[in-house]
């Protein structure tokens, strides 16, 4: 395929060179402003899920709102144990 079109474009060697760098440009404008686009909904990149219910409950599963090394009565429910510009927790008191 590729030999194929390299025979078809004209102009000599600096001609197919820069057929074959158009041609390249403009599948990949093609893949990114309209193939990319339409495929992104259908698509589950965004549907993340953690924990299913299917897990066991026992004395092995824990919190998921426990702070590690922290005192879980120092955050509110919507509270998260990091800070969201750093991505470091917080300094436990031990």
């Amino acid at each position: 395929m590729y030999a194929w079109i390299w025979r078809k474009l004209p102009f000599g060697l600096w001609g197919k060179l820069t057929g074959s760098l158009a041609l390249v440009t403009m599948v990949g404008a093609l893949l990114w402003y309209v193939v990319f686009p339409w495929a992104t909904p259908l698509l589950p990149f965004d549907d993340v899920q953690v924990g299913t219910g299917t897990e066991q409950s026992g004395p092995a599963q824990q919190d998921p709102n426990a702070v590690p090394g922290g005192d879980d009565s120092l955050l509110g429910p919507d509270e998260i144990p990091y800070d969201e510009q750093s991505n470091e927790p917080h300094p436990s008191a031990s």
